[in-house]
């Protein structure tokens, strides 16, 4: 939420992409893997199916709950930030991910990126998608704020969450509140 234009921590949880006891929706690149080269390739391209569509649904019921408890506070989001990187070049993950197993955290990460997208139209929430490496100075000079100044907001923030404030979770919210500047 954005208050005189300066960002101001409503809700912070976790969106669900995955269930403790289902590894399939934890890491279906990672079942298919062990699939293709266990013995059984043909069934690698349905479990990530299956699997993807599981996080799918997972992400949707846990944003879902997510824009619920906002609303009770009083709140109605109306857009979400995405952080994307530059691996948008890949674009088939099961061959990606079959080719060589370190690639299997990136198609992983990139799963879950694809999980959130459908939930956030499944929801209709508007998301914009911003590139973690060009954010902050794109947001220093969009927000005509210096970077020193947006750091210590960003700290000042973190102050409101359970530690530790990492440094994705500092890029998370400088994104949220670029992509509510941007709304306004």
């Amino acid at each position: 939420m954005l208050r005189d234009g300066e960002p101001h921590l409503l809700l912070s949880t976790m969106l669900l992409t995955h269930k403790a006891d289902d590894r399939l929706s934890l890491e279906p690149y990672k079942v298919a893997y062990d699939l293709a080269y266990g013995g059984s390739p043909a069934d690698a391209a349905t479990a990530v199916a299956d699997g993807r569509a599981r996080q799918d649904q997972l992400a949707a019921e846990s944003l879902c709950e997510i824009l619920q408890a906002l609303g009770s506070n009083g709140s109605t989001p109306v857009v979400a930030a995405l952080l994307v990187n530059r691996a948008g070049w890949v674009t088939d993950l099961l061959s990606y991910s079959l080719s060589w197993p370190e690639h299997l955290p990136v198609a992983e990460g990139l799963a879950v990126r694809d999980a959130l997208r459908f939930a956030l139209k499944a929801c209709r929430v508007e998301c914009v998608e911003l590139d973690e490496k060009s954010l902050p100075d794109l947001a220093s000079q969009t927000l005509d704020t210096s970077s020193v100044a947006i750091d210590a907001r960003l700290r000042a923030l973190g102050t409101t969450v359970a530690r530790p404030w990492r440094k994705e979770q500092k890029l998370a919210a400088l994104a949220a509140w670029f992509a509510m500047t941007m709304k306004r």
